[in-house]
């Protein structure tokens, strides 16, 4: 009898039924967060992978090394804190099998790349980039971190960015902000458009225009500088919803300079719950997105072999002082 654990035991653990766990983890916008939350909290604790390999072929092979590919520059890879907080964990998760992760970049503007033989975490992956493209072309076996450009059809792991953009909205329009305005990561990135269709999507059910949109580069410096501008072209924003927790920080700095009250005068949501949320000033009200579960739950997948349909992590909003 096969010692993997089954959408049965998955459904007990999280304390729901199978056809729960089933449309939890086929990302299902028929359940609800808190129960989409217990769902993959057990399938990350019992290492479940949705489906089996075919009959005769071992569904455990053992991987020598993982590659995890970003598409950013190098010293991105040091300074970002999402890179650090998933690699961290996608290594835990090879540890125990004793599989090595080593890790290559790609220059967003390169216009030719590197080949890979082995598996291959894809994270950063950007529209019209000949990364994505060469490595789906290359039969090796990848999972793209969050949707995959240009509509490729690449197995994927992700957070649900629309539903957090919501999230943040939501909490804006209820505390009765009305003009409200976006700092986004760069345009190319699937992440980027939909945190911006979640949170446009909500403003128009309220009958508000579309928010200004300020483009940064996920940095402190570039929040700041994107702050400056919105300031500029919509000078009686009264909320701002920041795609990333650097860029909050940074748009926390702007209004400081320009003496706007946060969250008196202005109201700043960030994106992710890194560890500057908690050391802004004010403390962030931010998006958290479970970096390390999406690591395991991708490195996992990707370990057994076996691709399946997308898993999508939910998101939830944890309310500080900055909104």
């Amino acid at each position: 009898m096969s010692d993997l654990p089954t959408l049965a035991q998955v459904a007990a653990a999280a304390g729901v039924s199978p056809a729960t766990a089933s449309r939890a983890l086929s990302g299902s916008v028929r359940v609800s967060t808190a129960t989409r939350r217990q769902v993959y909290d057990a399938m990350s604790r019992l290492g479940y992978v949705r489906h089996r390999a075919p009959r005769g072929v071992s569904a455990r092979r053992q991987v020598a090394a993982i590659t995890a590919v970003i598409c950013d520059h190098l010293p991105r890879l040091f300074s970002e804190p999402f890179y650090t907080r998933f690699l961290s964990a996608a290594n835990a998760v090879l540890e125990e099998h004793g599989t090595q992760l080593m890790m290559a970049t790609v220059s967003p503007t390169a216009t030719t790349v590197p080949s890979f033989t082995g598996p291959v975490l894809l994270l950063g992956a950007r529209e019209r980039h000949p990364l994505p493209i060469a490595l789906s072309a290359s039969g090796i076996p990848l999972l793209c971190i969050g949707r995959p450009p240009d509509s490729l059809r690449l197995p994927y792991a992700d957070v649900d960015n629309r539903d957090g953009a919501r999230q943040a909205a939501e909490h804006l329009l209820l505390s009765g902000r009305q003009r409200l305005t976006v700092i986004a990561g760069p345009p190319q990135l699937s992440v980027t458009r939909d945190r911006i269709a979640g949170f446009t999507r909500l403003t128009r059910e309220a009958g508000l225009p579309d928010p200004l949109v300020a483009y940064g580069d996920f940095t402190a410096a570039s929040g700041a500088h994107a702050m400056q501008w919105l300031l500029s072209h919509a000078p009686g924003l009264d909320a701002v919803f920041a795609c990333s927790d650097p860029m909050a920080a940074g748009a926390l700095q702007t209004l400081r300079r320009a003496r706007r009250a946060v969250p008196e005068q202005v109201s700043v949501i960030g994106f992710d719950d890194a560890p500057i949320a908690q050391r802004t000033v004010p403390a962030l009200t931010t998006v958290r997105q479970p970096v390390e579960e999406l690591a395991s739950v991708a490195t996992r997948i990707l370990l057994s072999g076996e691709m399946r349909r997308d898993p999508i992590l939910p998101t939830e909003l944890v309310v500080r002082a900055s909104a």
